[in-house]
C-alpha cells in the first residue's frame, strides 16, 4: 500500500475560494454570484480583488441561477455559490430549464454537501444532489477529495465550456494531493495499485479509503484504490481496467446509495463486466444533527465500513 501523509488539514470549500481567485486572475470573464453566504463559500478574496465582478444576490437562489444563465449570453463565466442543498434541491427547475436545457456555461459551486455539514442537521444536509445533477443532460458533475484538488478543479472548470456542478464540503480534512496538480475532468486518479479488490471513492471518502487500504494491507489484502472525482463523465476505461484485474469492487461516497457514484459504477459493470459490488453509502436515509465524525460513523461511512465491505465482496467473488 502506497503511503500517504499530510502536514495539515483544510476544508475543501477553502480550496474553492483559492481556485476562484486564481480563475479570476486568469480570465476577466469569470464572475461570481452568492446567495448571502460569502464567508461560508470563501469568496472573500475574489471579492476583494474583483469587486466589480461579484454579485450578492441574497437569499434568492432561484434568481441567482437565472441571473447566472443570463450572464453567459454576454460571454461571462459565472460561478454561483451557496450550500449544496440550496444549490440543487431548491433550484432544480431553474437549473434544468435555464442552464442544462439551454447549455449555459454556468458553474454551480456547492459547499456543505453531505452529512459532514454536521450540526445544522437534515434540512441543510443533502444526500441526493449527485443523483439530481448527473441526470441532467450535458451536466458535468465533480466531487473533490481535498483542498488542493478542489482548488485545481475550480481553475479547470473555468476553462471548460458547459454547465458544471462542483461539490465540496465544510469540515477540515487531510491535504494529501499534489498542490501543483493538473486537474483533468473525467480522468480518474489512481491512488494505489492493487490486485485483490477495487475500492472506488469520491470526495471526503477518498481519505477514508486510504485509511482502509492501509488496514487491509495489514490483513494481507492488496486493495486498488481509485479516486473518481468526476462522476459525470465517468472514467469507464479506468474502472473496467481495474475490475478486470481484481474481479470485485467497493464504491464509497458521502451520498445516498441511490443515484450516486455507486449506481453509475453498477450501471457500467452490469452492461460491460458483471462483477460483485458492495456499496458504502448512506442507506436511503436523511441525516441528523451531530459532529461530522459522529455522523460518518453512525451512517456507515468510515474506514471500518470500507474494510467490512471489502471483506464481504472478496468472499462473494470467491477469493
Amino acid at each position: 500500500m502506497k503511503k500517504y501523509t499530510y502536514t495539515e488539514k483544510k476544508d475543501t470549500r477553502s480550496g474553492f475560494g483559492a481556485g476562484l481567485l486564481e480563475a479570476g486572475k486568469k480570465n476577466p470573464e469569470v464572475v461570481a454570484l452568492c446567495a448571502d453566504l460569502i464567508g461560508s463559500l470563501k469568496m472573500d478574496a475574489f471579492i476583494k480583488e474583483f469587486p466589480e465582478r461579484f454579485f450578492q444576490i441574497g437569499i434568492a437562489e432561484a434568481n441567482m441561477i437565472g441571473i447566472a444563465a443570463g450572464l453567459t449570453i454576454g460571454g461571462k463565466i459565472p460561478f454561483t455559490g451557496t450550500f449544496a442543498n440550496f444549490s440543487t434541491g431548491r433550484v432544480y427547475d431553474q437549473i434544468r430549464q435555464s442552464v442544462a436545457y439551454s447549455d449555459k456555461n454556468v458553474k454551480i459551486c456547492a459547499s456543505h454537501a453531505g452529512l459532514t455539514l454536521g450540526e445544522d442537521g437534515a434540512t441543510h444536509q443533502i444526500l441526493e444532489d449527485i443523483g439530481l445533477m448527473k441526470m441532467l443532460p450535458g451536466m458535468t458533475v465533480i466531487n473533490t477529495c481535498d483542498y488542493n484538488q478542489t482548488k485545481a478543479a475550480t481553475i479547470a472548470i473555468a476553462e471548460h465550456h458547459g454547465p458544471v456542478y462542483l461539490r465540496f464540503g465544510r469540515p477540515v480534512i487531510p491535504v494529501f494531493t499534489d498542490p501543483d496538480q493538473k486537474f483533468e475532468i473525467g480522468k480518474a486518479w489512481m491512488v494505489n495499485e492493487g490486485t485483490d479488490v477495487t475500492i472506488i471513492a469520491t470526495g471526503h471518502m477518498v481519505w477514508k479509503a486510504i485509511e482502509a487500504g492501509e488496514k487491509l494491507a495489514e490483513l494481507g489484502i492488496d486493495a486498488e484504490i481509485i479516486n473518481i472525482h468526476t462522476i459525470k463523465p465517468l472514467d469507464e476505461e479506468a474502472i473496467l481496467k481495474s475490475v478486470k484485474k481484481t474481479g470485485c469492487v467497493v464504491t464509497c461516497e458521502e451520498h445516498n446509495k441511490y443515484g450516486g457514484l455507486g449506481e453509475s459504477v453498477a450501471r457500467l459493470l452490469s452492461t460491460e463486466l458483471p462483477t460483485p459490488q458492495e456499496f458504502v453509502a448512506v442507506n436511503d436515509s436523511f441525516g441528523e444533527s451531530g459532529t461530522p465524525d459522529q455522523l460518518m460513523t453512525k451512517y456507515g461511512l468510515d474506514s471500518a465500513n470500507i474494510i467490512e465491505a471489502a471483506q464481504k465482496v472478496l468472499k462473494r467473488a470467491g477469493k
